[in-house]
């Protein structure tokens, strides 16, 4: 058996600056908040960051100034507002944002994952979004096209292929092999789009215990390179079945992340004085916060 078991920081360390990096987070749900922490900490830079639904671990990485380029759909931090960093950079020109539906998004992935250079769509035929795309820095990643057989009108999308996807999960083996609770999103096309596939793990379970259900098998040992085994590795966010999302503490993110001042004093506060996720665990209010955080066996929050 392979142990593929390593720490946020030694994966951090093998992700070079300039890297695509697939985000499996949505909202405020199974965000990577550990490995976006250590990210910071030790200052990549000129990332691209993809996925359907941005989410907080999107926010933190374009308000510390890492990120280049965003490809995504669509965006929020739920009831709790807006993504203040990403629209501050989007309207700055800090960042160049391509914004396709989260279906395209998901299409992209499809045909990273068949090994695929495009996939022909219709979803974006007769579109404010496509017409934005060919006038802007995503007229490279789409084109139009007949049907040879039909004469149809099509658009041909150009595959996403990340270098790395990083995935939250409930629960993984010590090979990868891992299951997901609740709503997967497009993580099993991420996660066979991208070159590498590290997965961040609520609870490592031993592999007799995946064998009992294999087809709960979403994400394969085989596809990952690593798995991080971190607890509450998406606080303040939620992850099915395991815990709620820390409402205060995501009232506190979206109050300082309006302010560019502020958020500095955020990331010093949260990130750059902790040395790792377990310390900012700590800092936000420890074993008797994260307690009463758990979720319901029965409701899964």
């Amino acid at each position: 058996m392979a142990d593929k078991v390593k720490s946020a920081s030694e994966v951090v360390r093998s992700i070079p600056d300039g890297s695509h990096i697939a985000l499996g987070g949505f909202t405020i749900a199974r965000n990577v908040i550990a490995v976006a922490h250590e990210l910071i900490r030790q200052q990549k830079k000129n990332l691209t960051l993809s996925q359907c639904v941005m989410g907080m671990e999107t926010d933190l990485l374009v308000g510390a100034g890492l990120v280049s380029r965003l490809i995504a759909g669509a965006g929020s931090l739920d009831r709790f507002g807006l993504l203040s960093c990403v629209n501050r950079a989007r309207d700055t020109g800090q960042v160049i944002s391509l914004y396709p539906t989260t279906l395209s998004v998901c299409f992209g992935y499809l045909a990273g994952a068949l090994g695929i250079s495009f996939i022909p769509i219709k979803s974006l035929l007769a579109s404010e979004v496509l017409e934005r795309l060919e006038r802007g820095p995503g007229a490279e990643t789409v084109r139009r096209m007949r049907c040879p057989f039909t004469g149809e009108e099509y658009v041909l999308l150009r595959a996403i292929t990340p270098d790395i996807a990083l995935i939250c999960v409930p629960l993984a083996d010590r090979e990868g092999n891992c299951q997901i609770e609740g709503p997967r999103w497009e993580n099993e096309e991420q996660a066979k789009a991208a070159r590498r596939v590290v997965i961040v793990a609520e609870e490592l379970v031993p592999t007799e215990y995946i064998q009992r259900c294999p087809e709960r098998t979403v994400i394969p040992g085989h596809r990952v390179e690593a798995v991080i085994h971190q607890p509450f590795a998406a606080h303040p966010t939620a992850v099915f079945g395991c815990y709620d999302y820390d409402a205060e503490h995501l009232e506190l993110y979206v109050k300082r992340a309006k302010n560019p001042e502020q958020m500095r004093d955020y990331l010093e506060t949260y990130v750059f004085s902790t040395r790792d996720h377990w310390e900012y665990l700590e800092k936000v209010g420890g074993l008797r916060r994260l307690n009463q955080l758990r979720a319901d066996r029965t409701l899964g929050y």
